[in-house]
């Protein structure tokens, strides 16, 4: 691998033309971005110039400018599109004024998605399912990945250097900190914050994502090049690996705690749990006060771990409402094959635990109840935290066996 005008190249004639956002507070406005994100664009150059996928809007200048470098005055050919989100796509308009002879390589449903954003209406070389494309001695082969994670998504094959940009897929939260490749980076670090960006982008779809890993796992791969993170050069078969796991939503031994408290009651039965657990031997208890938590790393420990116990207060008659709002989420992501435990609080109107076990129930079966399921009137008296001790050891044996 070398340096050529200041773009990492990434193989014989194919251009890294990334851009790190330490910007963007939240990712589509819900998700923290403390350590950033980098959104990748590639160029293979050859006597056909191909640019696989685009940037965020307010990032163009950084990559295209190094597009322009490369190109030479030469014109831009071809422009692969394999997800039209605005991160990945935004700076087609601009790509557009620059390149008024481009090519779009899509499917018929990107097209349509082409023309509701951005009132480009081609040319366009549309492809379908396993389709290849022979551009000058390069062979691309084009599998769709529907619904990882939207209907359009698919990714590109570049068979001549069995090298797979993958768009969304194996993609992380996480600017790029110097290191552009796996072997050059914090791999703890990012593979932290890549199944922060799974759980909670992709997490959903985790059936859909199985079929796109059976496709990928038919393909000879020397690197993976995501649109989100670093660049897989040393050892592709890890990520994929990861994302098996991932998506059959395998667990870890261990318990998520999380609670709402008002004003403390709430959160001493809380504790109190959390001290059994410790006492009955699990080392893994990852405490988060809902209040103040961030859903997304909140939603990645609950998949990580096999045991979860929900604690929460009762509201206006209702359910704590941060809490209500991450049982919605836990109900979007289809989450299964875990233990779950309950204590609900109430003052005047008990609400709380009626809610929660609503909750499970409409799972059919992808939680499995521990109990005993706790109901704390104001304060918890000695008997509840005996309760609290109990649910804690049954919990313990739950993710232990």
């Amino acid at each position: 691998m070398k340096n050529i005008n200041g773009v990492l190249c990434a193989a014989p004639s194919i251009y890294w033309l990334g851009s790190n956002d330490r910007e963007t507070d939240k990712f589509e406005g819900l998700w923290d971005l403390p350590m950033g994100v980098a959104y990748n664009s590639y160029l293979i150059d050859g006597e056909k110039t191909i640019l696989i996928d685009t940037v965020k809007s307010a990032y163009t200048d950084d990559g295209f400018c190094r597009l322009a470098e490369l190109l030479g005055g030469r014109p831009l050919d071809y422009i692969v599109v394999n997800h039209m989100e605005p991160d990945h796509s935004g700076a087609l308009p601009t790509l557009r004024t620059l390149y008024p002879g481009v090519k779009y390589i899509l499917n018929a449903k990107t097209a349509e998605m082409m023309k509701n954003f951005y009132g480009i209406d081609g040319p366009f070389e549309i492809v379908k399912d396993g389709d290849t494309l022979d551009i000058s001695g390069r062979r691309l082969v084009f599998a769709f990945t529907p619904m990882v994670h939207w209907p359009e998504s698919m990714v590109t094959y570049d068979a001549t250097d069995k090298i797979l940009f993958s768009n969304d897929i194996f993609g992380g939260f996480g600017a790029l900190e110097g290191g552009i490749f796996d072997d050059e980076a914090n791999l703890d670090r990012a593979i932290d914050e890549m199944m922060r960006y799974y759980v909670n982008i992709v997490g959903r779809f985790a059936a859909p994502a199985q079929k796109a890993l059976a496709k990928v796992r038919t393909l000879d791969i020397s690197l993976i090049c995501p649109s989100h993170g670093p660049i897989w050069r040393t050892d592709p078969n890890r990520v994929i690996s990861l994302y098996e796991k991932w998506s059959r939503q395998e667990t870890e031994s261990g318990v998520v705690v999380v609670y709402g408290s008002m004003y403390g009651n709430t959160k001493s039965a809380s504790d109190a749990i959390c001290r059994s657990l410790s006492l009955a031997g699990v080392k893994k208890v990852i405490v988060y006060d809902i209040s103040r938590s961030n859903m997304s790393y909140v939603t990645t420990d609950i998949w990580r771990y096999s045991g979860l116990i929900l604690s929460s207060c009762t509201y206006n008659m209702e359910l704590y409402p941060p809490m209500a709002a991450l049982l919605r989420l836990l109900e979007n992501k289809n989450m299964k094959g875990r233990s779950i435990g309950l204590c609900g609080t109430y003052s005047w109107s008990s609400a709380a635990l009626k809610e929660m076990r609503e909750f499970v129930d409409k799972s059919k079966g992808g939680w499995t109840l521990v109990e005993p399921a706790l109901e704390i009137k104001s304060r918890p008296t000695c008997d509840d935290m005996l309760l609290c001790a109990e649910l804690g050891n049954n919990m313990a044996r739950a993710v232990k066996s």
